[in-house]
């Protein structure tokens, strides 16, 4: 009896030993597993069933490693998501509810990792049921680790679909050190097969119906027509096709904005899940809630596109062909000519006896007169009769000659010169242009995007509040932007495509744009929180690093005009460019006026002195 008494106590110390050599090896696992991972690593455990003392031994050994534990499952901060490993055990009860709850939360998404342990999966086939019903898709990260006596397999589960079947990849084993037989450690590298499952782009139609036939056959007619779309969907069916998915796409008539709390248009179709991923769109502060942006597929920019205002609309072009200071020695010059031919006529009066009407008669105002008439290049009707005073009369006119053949070659240029005075949104919205948007539905909500005074003065402009939307069709805008002194906001590349259609060379010189938006630009939106995330935005950088993305734009896409040749073209002068000469005539008839009036009232106060002077002469003369 004594000795059944001590077989059976060393067989409970052997069990015991083994059973904690067995929770050893199951720590000793966990921490070569996260070892391998070579990630910072926040461990939460819950659904454990496991003694508090072996816990215990858990978070010490990953202490020494630098690996912060965690029994609670509430988000501290999202900043450190990508650190975070969830642990349980499948054969505990609670594990069921730890599942549960990860699926509720949406906790198998990226970038959290998952560790599962099991001891036979046929046993907990009904948990694993859970994984294969839930939302592990291609972005989850969960391992399977299965205990086979000393040793853990490990296991990748993942579907690539909601609607697919799970798909098991092995990770490694485990046999006193862990075994990596990942091809690759990347998780896009490894799930980059979607096996044919379907993903969905939601396509934005503004200008044409005709689109929904052109865009699947990519035959690129009638470009004219939402061309970026076009090219957006030529590049993500690439990017589909390079992972192994199925394309398909649906159509929208607009890029989406919030009314009444209410998405609409392709930002609608993302959050609704009809659609995963959408065509280029601008970015916009309240999309973030719905949408991650991912990569620049075709360049859309929304511009106020114009022909910068000619020259003499800005600036007065007859006084821009000298500088300051040739017109400073052009009047000094002219004052020492001016005095100089005053002096000849005095000593020409002193030396000759006789005068003329022809000759200078000494007097300041002579002088003066004829100095103006070659400065002006008029010719005067009097002039010096002796040499000295032709001789200067000479020179005079032969110098001022030179500069008005300078001047008259300056000023044709600057009066057919377009200026650079409209370069940001202040200048422009101080410019004397029209302001006008193209009729399409984006410019109904671009405008109501700010309430700083600067923008919604510029709105005011576009859409006034008692008048008639200034919203043109593309054709008609362009040809007012041809004729001048015109702005349309719209998406650049359908004006371009206009210009280059409509515009001759020389009306290309000029054109410019102001980014009414100052925002980035537009990016491929995917629906937030979707699985295919990571493996959209790798596929369109190596499009665009491959130089596919670039073909494709020169291939559906027409850049901002170009001046190749900056030839002459005759312009007629209007009156905006005689504006200052027509001002001076009006300051000179004024002034001509005053003196005329001026001098009628002097004429008049002598008349009247005269004759009451006469009168009292009159009246002393009778008393005498």
């Amino acid at each position: 009896m004594a000795g059944h008494s001590i077989l059976l106590f060393f067989l409970v110390i052997q069990c015991s030993v083994l059973a904690q050599s067995k929770d050893m090896e199951t720590i000793n696992f966990i921490k070569l597993f996260i070892l391998n991972d070579q990630k910072p690593t926040h461990l939460i455990y819950g659904g454990l069933c496991w003694r508090k003392d072996l816990i215990n031994k858990l978070v010490v050994e990953l202490s020494t490693i630098g690996v912060r534990t965690s029994a609670s499952f509430k988000p501290r901060s999202k900043y450190q998501d990508h650190a975070v490993l969830y642990l349980t055990d499948l054969d505990c009860a609670q594990s069921r509810t730890v599942l549960s709850y990860a699926s509720s939360k949406e906790l198998f998404q990226f970038t959290y990792r998952w560790l599962l342990l099991v001891t036979s999966p046929q046993l907990q086939q009904s948990k694993i049921s859970l994984l294969e019903n839930g939302p592990v898709l291609v972005d989850s990260d969960v391992v399977l680790a299965e205990k086979v006596g000393n040793m853990f397999k490990m296991t990748e589960l993942h579907r690539p679909g909601p609607n697919g079947s799970m798909i098991s990849s092995p990770r490694g084993y485990y046999n006193g050190s862990v075994v990596d037989v990942r091809a690759h450690r990347e998780l896009y590298r490894r799930r980059r097969d979607l096996r044919g499952h379907a993903i969905t782009m939601s396509n934005v139609i503004q200008d044409s119906n005709t689109t929904r036939l052109h865009l699947p056959r990519e035959d690129r007619l009638e470009l004219q027509y939402d061309s970026i779309t076009k090219a957006c969907w030529s590049a993500a069916k690439i990017g589909f096709e390079m992972i192994n998915a199925t394309p398909r796409y649906i159509f929208s008539y607009r890029y989406g904005y919030k009314v009444n709390g209410q998405w609409s248009g392709m930002i609608a179709d993302l959050y609704a899940n009809k659609a995963d991923v959408g065509t280029n769109c601008v970015i916009f502060r309240d999309r973030f809630d719905v949408v991650t942006y991912t990569d620049l597929v075709a360049p859309m920019r929304m511009l106020f596109i114009f022909r910068q205002p000619p020259l003499a609309y800005v600036a007065n072009v007859f006084y821009l062909p000298f500088s300051t200071r040739v017109w400073v020695t052009i009047a000094v010059c002219t004052a020492i000519a001016t005095v100089t031919l005053f002096l000849a006529s005095k000593v020409e009066i002193v030396m000759t006896k006789t005068t003329t009407q022809q000759q200078l008669d000494g007097g300041i105002c002579d002088a003066l007169l004829l100095t103006m008439s070659a400065v002006t290049q008029q010719g005067c009707y009097i002039e010096p009769r002796r040499a000295p005073g032709r001789m200067m009369v000479f020179v005079l006119f032969t110098a001022l000659m030179a500069l008005y053949a300078a001047y008259s070659a300056n000023i044709v240029v600057l009066l057919q010169a377009p200026s650079d005075s409209i370069r940001s949104l202040p200048q422009l919205a101080n410019a004397k242009i029209t302001l006008a948007a193209n009729d399409v539905d984006y410019n109904h909500f671009v405008f109501n995007q700010s309430r700083e005074p600067l923008y919604i003065s510029i709105r005011d402009r576009v859409f006034p509040e008692n008048g008639k939307a200034k919203l043109y069709s593309l054709a008609d805008g362009v040809e007012r932007i041809r004729k001048g002194l015109f702005a349309l906001h719209s998406v650049a590349e359908p004006v371009y495509r206009q210009i280059e259609a409509t515009f001759l060379e020389s009306e290309k010189c000029d054109i410019a744009t102001v980014d009414y938006l100052v925002t980035f630009d537009s990016f491929t939106p995917v629906r937030k929180g979707s699985p295919y995330l990571e493996l959209i935005r790798v596929v369109h950088k190596q499009i665009r690093e491959s130089g596919i993305q670039s073909a494709i734009r020169r291939r559906y896409l027409v850049s901002k005009p170009r001046c190749t040749t900056k030839m002459s073209s005759f312009s007629s002068v209007g009156l905006m460019d005689m504006r200052p000469v027509l001002i001076l005539m009006l300051y000179g008839v004024a002034v001509s006026v005053i003196i005329v009036i001026g001098e009628i009232i002097v004429h008049k106060l002598i008349n009247r002195y005269y004759k009451q002077k006469s009168n009292v002469l009159m009246v002393k003369t009778i008393r005498y």
